[in-house]
């Protein structure tokens, strides 16, 4: 069975001379780094695996430090890369709760059943998280909250969202 991997954050830049990376993380309130289990990195298509020997939260961002990745000119390489860990890592959730990655994919329509489009990726801002709706004509930017967001049903790909007047329209 192949692992299903779930992106993370960014490789942005080098922390000091040592193979310390900072990491822009997808969601800055993740648990899921930590010292005792492997990641991978994504560059240019391109996998690599790594073990993660230590992870530390650092402003919005994180600094990791990778197994065998122990000097700048080795860290250099991996600016730029996606750092993914496997979905078995991840903390099991409530029933009714789920990853934001999972949305990435699913079909979007309004309460009148007028398709919006696709979830491309999710965007995290300080104010909360957004989802990225990529139309047929144009790209939407849809709160990731429960008053806009009315059912998600990963058995058929859907998302029903009730947009406020004029969201639609931006």
């Amino acid at each position: 069975m192949t692992e299903r991997l779930v992106p993370i954050g960014e490789i942005v830049t080098t922390h000091g001379l040592d193979g310390w990376l900072k990491l822009n993380p997808f969601n800055p309130e993740t648990t899921v780094l930590s010292s005792a289990q492997g990641v991978f990195l994504e560059k240019e298509g391109h996998r690599s695996a790594y073990g993660l020997e230590a992870s530390t939260p650092h402003k919005r961002q994180f600094l990791v430090k990778l197994r065998d990745v122990n000097a700048i000119d080795a860290a250099e390489k991996c600016v730029g890369a996606i750092l993914y860990v496997d979905e078995a890592a991840l903390h099991s959730l409530k029933a009714g709760e789920y990853y934001h990655y999972e949305a990435v994919g699913l079909e979007v329509f309004d309460l009148k059943g007028d398709r919006v489009g696709v979830i491309t990726r999710i965007w995290s801002t300080r104010g909360g998280e957004l989802y990225v709706v990529q139309g047929a004509t144009k790209e939407y930017l849809i709160p990731a909250v429960k008053d806009i967001v009315e059912k998600v049903d990963f058995t058929s790909g859907k998302m029903i969202i009730n947009p406020p007047e004029g969201l639609l329209d931006l």
